[in-house]
């Protein structure tokens, strides 16, 4: 009853950067009550964590690998979740996915979401 929609990704160069939105609407629960990840899926391989946010946006936790590169930020006024790429790598090419939390701290595991979006394409050429 949840919809988490991506958008913003594309095809850049190493160094350049990207932002990614998800906008959540729909019936069901709160959107600022909630906490938010992205996560991402390189051909390949399984699902990787990326960055995740709790409810009120005071608590963060980022993947080592994006650590200094990539900040997650959310507009609880907007229902949007934002994910700001910065320095990005071929390493970096995959399928960005949105994902919702019916609870309010922030996690790495995917097990605690409910709710994903579709996904947005990110490649990133050397």
């Amino acid at each position: 009853q949840v919809q988490l929609v991506e958008s913003g990704g594309g095809s850049v160069q190493a160094g350049d950067s990207l932002k990614l939105s998800c906008v959540a609407s729909g019936r069901g629960r709160t959107f600022s009550d909630g906490a938010m990840g992205w996560f991402r899926r390189a051909p390949g391989k399984e699902r990787d964590f990326v960055a995740t946010i709790n409810w009120s946006g005071d608590k963060t936790i980022t993947a080592d690998s994006v650590k200094g590169r990539f900040t997650i930020t959310r507009d609880n006024d907007k229902n949007t979740v934002i994910l700001q790429m910065n320095s990005l790598k071929p390493e970096d090419t995959g399928v960005y996915y949105c994902a919702g939390s019916p609870t309010g701290w922030e996690s790495s595991s995917p097990y605690v979401y409910d709710a994903w979006g579709q996904g947005t394409q990110v490649t990133v050429s050397s």
